[in-house]
């Protein structure tokens, strides 16, 4: 192979690379090579796939802690499950499966990582392990438990902490004796996160304690206020010492979607009206979180930072939360169809300023925090990346299949993954044929990535 040929390869890749300002909300094709560019974006921050610390795979850089990792694998399932894309998978397989992470007792409780988990974290990773039994990503480890099963251990943990000797129930924030103040303190994140893994499990099994659990945990968060019983905001959490009775003002993009995710599960599994009604409560109380006029008129934004420039002040966590919130409201439109119009009047405005702020950096294509200034704000970082491939790729969930449930969900050993051709005009997501152009974007995307694939195109070129 020439060096010349190599390096022609990657100039004609670099130049075909879909720029996401110029993004068409309206065509299949465009969105999924926007998504293919946000998700290689995104990507590029992990390095744990290049480094010989066995802490460092799957897992994130600094200024992010683990648990941004695990709602980074959750999102590339996502990515796969609309766009058929296999560029990641194997990645997300290694961090998902790695020990590291999993734990001993296949959990996602690590020793590696106990300095810095709490029961919010965990939600994170569970999050990610059921999404990919819902959608049968395939777990080609026989030696290891089905996702399913893995989910099912993260949910007894969760349960295992329910407190009742303190506000008659909820879970702490954090596990450790050593971070005191997380140990005084019943969060909505922890608590929300636990919920939509109940509603979702019930789903996913047909098991009735599961319902149970989520019905216990919404009336525990009810009756401590962490949901507004006017505007169904979402608090950040309350303090044990104040007898949980001054829900902690703050609130923030994810802990609505946490939420309302799990709300419309429930509507989808019991039918009940109640659960219908709660869901589009909860959708409406974020409207908080989306600018209501002129030229940003239905963009979102994260409130508690945004305004003040401090998205990445402290810590970054914030800069992460609004994609939670785009993914977990176009997968709540999905399973309950009523909330599918409000749902899409906020997010495709959304979607389209995410794409805008995508104009940074050398590639042109790194997204800011802002999706409100029409164009790139100098803040990016994974955070930021997440958030837009969140918004984005949310726009192809209608031509995916929904999550899987009871029956449907099967343990899928084959670890070969279907692509599809994003150079298609049709909606579906199908297989491609044998002989399709080798130089669509998912390829080209990939070449970018790595050196290995310009190896199998230069192979397989006629």
């Amino acid at each position: 192979m020439k060096l010349t040929t190599v390096l022609s390869l990657l100039s004609s890749a670099s130049a075909a690379v879909m720029q996401p300002k110029d993004l068409d909300v309206q065509d299949t094709r465009s969105i999924r090579n926007v998504a293919a560019t946000i998700a290689h974006g995104t990507m590029s921050y992990y390095q744990g796939n290049t480094t010989s610390e066995p802490r460092g795979i799957g897992n994130v850089n600094r200024p992010y802690y683990w648990w941004v990792a695990g709602a980074l694998w959750g999102m590339m399932i996502d990515y796969y499950h609309v766009t058929k894309d296999p560029s990641y998978n194997q990645v997300v397989l290694d961090a998902l499966l790695a020990k590291t992470n999993l734990g001993p007792e296949n959990n996602y409780l690590p020793p590696e990582h106990a300095d810095e988990e709490g029961n919010d974290d965990l939600f994170f990773w569970g999050n990610a392990v059921l999404s990919a039994a819902e959608n049968n990503f395939p777990q080609p480890e026989k030696d290891l438990p089905s996702w399913l099963d893995i989910s099912k251990n993260v949910f007894k943990w969760l349960e295992s902490k329910w407190d009742t000797k303190h506000c008659d129930g909820g879970v702490f924030w954090q596990i450790l004796e050593s971070n005191p103040n997380g140990l005084n303190y019943k969060n909505s994140i922890s608590n929300g996160g636990f919920f939509q893994l109940a509603a979702r499990l019930a789903r996913a099994t047909n098991d009735d304690q599961y319902i149970q659990w989520a019905e216990k945990i919404w009336n525990w968060s009810w009756d401590k206020h962490l949901i507004d019983h006017d505007l169904y905001r979402i608090s950040d959490g309350v303090d044990i010492r104040d007898q949980c009775t001054k829900p902690n003002p703050a609130s923030y993009t994810y802990l609505s979607g946490i939420y309302l995710y799990g709300a419309a599960v429930m509507a989808n599994h019991t039918g009940k009206s109640e659960w219908s009604d709660r869901a589009e409560k909860l959708l409406s109380g974020s409207s908080w979180f989306f600018f209501n006029d002129g030229d940003s008129k239905n963009v979102m934004y994260e409130g508690a930072c945004e305004p003040i420039d401090s998205c990445f002040k402290g810590n970054a966590d914030m800069s992460t939360f609004k994609g939670y919130l785009a993914d977990l409201m176009w997968k709540s439109a999905v399973l309950q169809p009523s909330l599918h119009s409000k749902v899409a009047e906020w997010l495709i405005p959304t979607a389209k300023a995410a794409a805008q702020s995508c104009q940074g950096g050398k590639s042109k294509t790194e997204c800011g925090m802002k999706w409100s200034t029409g164009g790139y704000d100098n803040q990016t970082n994974l955070g930021p990346q997440m958030n837009a491939l969140g918004a984005v790729q949310g726009l192809l969930i209608d031509s995916a299949a929904p999550p899987m449930q009871a029956s449907g969900i099967v343990r899928n050993y084959n670890a070969t993954f279907e692509a599809v051709d994003p150079n298609r005009t049709d909606s579906s997501a199908t297989p491609t044929e044998n002989n399709r152009n080798p130089y669509t974007h998912s390829h080209i995307v990939h070449i970018l990535h790595t050196i290995h694939i310009i190896h199998i195109i230069l192979d397989n070129r006629v």
